[in-house]
């Protein structure tokens, strides 16, 4: 039965990295395979051995000699478990997003645009790769590619010099990321999972990604694409007269996340949603209206249009929760037959020269720098997932934080490997092999850099 589940998790997979050639979207295969693993293994229960505590890290014992009712029991109380976790994780996002497209209602990220007054191409490449790096550290690497290109449309004319900008946008936008609690989904799954602190993440991660970020910008700053300067437009922009104010506490409002789970040990997603209430509170204001969000009139075409919170709540991206909803669930099913812990323990066993500390570090160094390679050719979500289940080191220890390194950063090598590449794909209509071709070699450049980078600080200090 363990194979057999095993199988169908594989497929599932495939299908969700070829959903391009397959033209499904990736959540129709991640949210069946979450249901249909769990239903196999309702069915199958009383042919299992084995089962993981999650709450302990540790297979639990007698698992076998267990009735039924016990098993039955045990399956509703893991499921009720992962899902709990798994929704800590998607309550965040939902607030995070809505908070994003509160901003962008009142065309806020049009205030970013203000900071270009350089025709050189060089200078603009500096200023788009730092901005991208800081910008998705605060609301995600996502979120930043989009508002960043959005920008770059209005600046850059000539789509053949704006897909290589948007092609540093996407390294440089990872790398951001990567260092910051709330940058990537992957890291504020380490995150909320407690295998992270923000404190510790962005001492040991910033350099890194820093540099993860300056080598590929620095060499792309002599390529021909990057020579002489451009004709920006010195068009003025109609936006709305708080689109800065509404920038700025909306940011404002997701740096305090972490600073109230800091003093409260509260769950992320409750400082998330006391940050949407807050920004909530001043974009009704400021759109003069006088209705409360559980009052809106769903048949009025006005009210929908006017609301600046019914309006963002209507465009967050749904099938990215359900996609992450399903993903997820389909790993815990995995984790919960102690499949992962199992695969963990082989793993370890099966590589030389465990006997010492140092081998044992450069055989995880190995596995991490593996997995970032691995995230650019599938997706990074279970990558991440499936590392949370296999290995049970505490909070801050130096391998959560190469995990969440090489997951953020290892995705630029493709343009698939990442969901800023995807976006920047739609947006640009970027082709794969010409990304293969310009800009990954710069990607993973930067990638093992930043690696390298992180391997001699954790030794320095």
């Amino acid at each position: 039965m363990e194979t057999l589940l095993v199988v169908i998790f594989v497929i599932g997979y495939l299908a969700i990295t070829l959903e391009h050639n397959l033209k499904i979207d990736k959540l129709i295969p991640a949210l069946a395979m979450m249901a249909i693993l769990w239903a196999m293994m309702a069915f199958g229960l009383d042919g299992f051995t084995t089962w993981f505590d999650s709450a302990n890290h540790a297979l639990l014992e007698n698992f076998s000699s267990f009735g039924h009712e016990e098993k039955t029991h045990l399956l509703e109380e893991t499921l009720l478990h992962h899902l709990g976790k798994t929704s800590e994780i998607l309550v965040f996002l939902l607030g995070a997003m809505t908070i994003v497209e509160i901003i962008d209602y009142f065309d806020g990220f049009s205030t970013i645009k203000s900071f270009v007054k350089t025709r050189s191409k060089k200078r603009i490449l500096w200023i788009f790769s730092f901005m991208a790096f800081i910008l998705s550290a605060i609301i995600d690497n996502l979120t930043a590619t989009i508002v960043l290109i959005s920008i770059l449309q209005k600046i850059v004319k000539d789509r053949e010099i704006r897909i290589w900008y948007a092609g540093l946008i996407i390294i440089a936008a990872n790398a951001g990321g990567a260092w910051s609690p709330i940058g990537d989904v992957t890291t504020t799954m380490l995150w909320i999972g407690n295998k992270v602190s923000t404190a510790l993440l962005i001492e040991h991660l910033l350099v890194p990604s820093l540099v993860c970020m300056l080598i590929p910008s620095f060499i792309a700053s002599f390529l021909p694409a990057f020579k002489g300067e451009i004709d920006v437009e010195d068009e003025e922009i109609s936006k709305s007269k708080y689109s800065s104010i509404m920038l700025y506490l909306g940011l404002g409002a997701i740096v305090f996340v972490p600073i109230f789970k800091t003093i409260t040990h509260l769950p992320p997603y409750v400082g998330m949603m006391l940050s949407l209430a807050v920004v909530a509170t001043f974009a009704e204001i400021y759109s003069n209206r006088k209705i409360a969000i559980s009052s809106v009139d769903h048949d009025s075409d006005a009210a929908s249009h006017h609301s600046p919170v019914h309006s963002a709540l209507t465009k967050i991206e749904l099938p990215s929760i359900l996609f992450f909803l399903g993903i997820l669930m389909a790993v815990a099913a995995l984790e919960s037959l102690g499949l992962l812990f199992n695969f963990a323990e082989s793993l370890k066993q099966g590589m030389p020269l465990m006997g010492t500390e140092m081998a044992s570090t450069h055989v995880s160094d190995l596995v991490v720098l593996l997995l970032g390679v691995g995230s650019a050719v599938i997706d990074n979500v279970p990558l991440v997932a499936a590392s949370l289940g296999m290995f049970s080191e505490p909070l801050d220890d130096q391998l959560w934080h190469f995990i969440a390194y090489s997951a953020g950063t290892g995705g630029s090598m493709l343009i698939i490997g990442s969901a800023a590449g995807v976006v920047a794909m739609g947006m640009e209509k970027i082709d794969f092999f010409w990304y293969l071709k310009k800009i990954s070699w710069l990607a993973f450049l930067g990638f093992i850099g930043g690696a390298i980078c992180f391997m001699v600080m954790r030794y320095l200090f």
